[in-house]
């Protein structure tokens, strides 16, 4: 099955939400629709910062990527985090994720992306080998850290 890439937009809220409510509810985020709402509608508008794809057919998307931008002077100059990752359910273990990844990757670094960076849970063992095949490694020393602003998360 092919997974074609699909920019969303403003009008695509309504499709959007439910599988980002979807994606918080697995993971265990605790995140407000309104929250959701807030957050994604920069980026479904266009914002610098960052990105929504839809995944799939775009009457009927299996799923979304999130890819944010920043800037970084050890990689040279634009690098990226793959904020969120979801595929429908049903129709994980198709490839899908992969091809969209693979795709986007492909795409970003021909539009000057030097690093595409994500976080995965420690004993995800299945999303750790998963994103492996795609070129993603942990880095050695580094450690993620955050500061998060009160009532952000």
């Amino acid at each position: 099955m092919t997974a074609h890439l699909h920019l969303a937009g403003t009008d695509d809220i309504d499709r959007l939400l439910p599988m980002v409510a979807a994606y918080h509810a697995f993971e265990r985020i605790d995140t407000t629709p309104d929250h959701r709402c807030a957050a994604l509608a920069p980026l479904l508008a266009g914002s610098p910062h960052g990105a929504v794809w839809f995944i799939g057919p775009r009457r009927s998307p299996v799923g979304y990527v999130v890819v944010t931008f920043g800037w970084s002077i050890e990689f040279g100059g634009l690098d990226g985090s793959v904020d969120e990752l979801f595929i429908r359910e049903a129709v994980r273990g198709r490839g899908m994720g992969s091809e969209a990844l693979r795709a986007l990757i492909a795409t970003l670094a021909d539009s000057g992306l030097r690093a595409l960076h994500l976080e995965v849970e420690e004993d995800n063992a299945v999303a750790r080998r998963f994103y492996a095949r795609l070129g993603f490694s942990p880095r050695d020393r580094y450690q993620l850290m955050s500061w998060v602003a009160p009532g952000a998360a």
